[in-house]
């Protein structure tokens, strides 16, 4: 037997003496476990194996692309994985990393992978650096087949529903509260502000309800994009615009008129990029927050999907199944709109630039995502 082991073509049944060898021979290899995977290391490779099924918490197959380790690595495959100093490309061996699943008595060679991301923290009271997570790439993709055998989809109870898109037409406080607390669990403890110092001036009642509800649910306030938090909140340099929304880079900033004498109650919301002048969004604050607050739903979601230079059938078609949401096109340098199911949030922008139209999903589950595979879509990225 040489250093490399047997070859074993990508999605067949082995045992596990057949998978060890691939990272070298009974002598010469290390087993660890890292958050329910099992890690074999040796001279000639790495070999990891995780369970069938996923969850958010443990070490599953994520997609057709992606396996994900997840929990606290032993210090040796962190070394081997991401190096001593935890940054991928820095210090890892260019041995090869072999994926494989725990499919009944046998396993499941999926092919190799490459680390993609890793997320290490500091040890309490320590200058060491602990392994968290660690994403595998597979340099081959998953069939459809295989990936319902390693990662066979459950239909999830209970997804939220879509009572609130009735409420966008007639009350959009009450529709943005309904999605909100549909979309994100309370997290059972007011969260606490920093004390600040009276407004000149009480501030809108939409942006204020979103505060509201932020207390038990931060997450409202964006991860893609941000809401400022209230004890923030600052007029512009020039002292006419309330910055109370920003790009995630610093890029783009959105506000709302302060130079009024009497606030209005569903004010124009202000975009603004850099020092250029500042264009009004297509819906006044009311709408404006839906469709805040849809876009982050979708790009923080735990399940998402991505697909860019679609035509305009394509994305019809994507949303033929879908309900759109009855507002006028949010951002105005890529006028995107709004498509929903139960625990799904789909948005579909088109820059202008005849360059196609990006498709970017969210889901709460994985399941959710299941309506958008009928289409005729080519996805950089899909969860379901």
């Amino acid at each position: 037997m040489t250093d490399q082991g047997p070859a074993i073509p990508t999605a067949v049944l082995a045992d596990e003496v057949q998978m060890e060898a691939l990272a070298g021979s009974a002598a010469t290899v290390e087993r660890s476990m890292f958050g329910g995977a099992t890690v074999v290391m040796g001279p000639s490779g790495t070999v990891a194996i995780t369970e069938v099924g996923d969850a958010l918490d443990r070490s599953c197959v994520w997609n057709a692309e992606e396996v994900r380790l997840v929990g606290q690595a032993p210090a040796p495959v962190m070394d081997r994985l991401v190096g001593r100093r935890g940054r991928v490309g820095a210090d890892q061996t260019s041995l090869p990393i072999h994926l494989a699943v725990r499919v009944g008595k046998r396993l499941l060679y999926l092919g190799t992978g490459h680390v993609g991301h890793a997320t290490t923290v500091l040890r309490p009271g320590c200058t060491d650096y602990v392994l968290t997570d660690c994403l595998l790439r597979l340099r081959t993709p998953l069939h459809r087949s295989v990936l319902d055998v390693v990662r066979p989809l459950h239909l999830a109870p209970g997804l939220p529903d879509l009572r609130w898109l009735r409420h966008v037409t007639d009350n959009r406080a009450v529709a943005l509260e309904q999605f909100i607390t549909g979309w994100y669990p309370d997290t059972g403890h007011a969260a606490c502000s920093p004390s600040m110092p009276e407004p000149s001036r009480p501030l809108p009642e939409g942006l204020e309800h979103l505060y509201r509800l932020a207390r038990q649910r931060p997450a409202v306030l964006g991860s893609q994009n941000h809401i400022v938090p209230e004890h923030e909140l600052r007029t512009d340099h020039l002292g006419e615009l309330l910055v109370f929304g920003v790009e995630n880079q610093g890029c783009f900033s959105w506000g709302l008129l302060w130079t009024c004498s009497e606030p209005e109650p569903d004010p124009t919301v202000w975009f603004r990029e850099f020092d250029e002048a500042p264009i009004a969004e297509n819906e006044p604050l009311s709408g404006f927050l839906i469709q805040f607050s849809l876009f982050e739903a979708a790009m923080g979601a735990d399940y998402t999907a991505l697909a860019d230079r679609l035509t305009t059938r394509q994305a019809e078609q994507l949303t033929a199944r879908l309900h759109p949401v009855p507002l006028r096109p949010f951002r105005p340098w890529a006028l995107t709109r709004f498509y929903v199911a139960p625990g799904l949030v789909v948005y579909v922008s088109d820059e202008g630039t005849g360059d196609g139209i990006e498709v970017g999903a969210g889901a709460v589950h994985r399941s959710a995502l299941q309506p958008l595979l009928s289409a005729d879509v080519e996805w950089s990225r899909f969860d379901g």
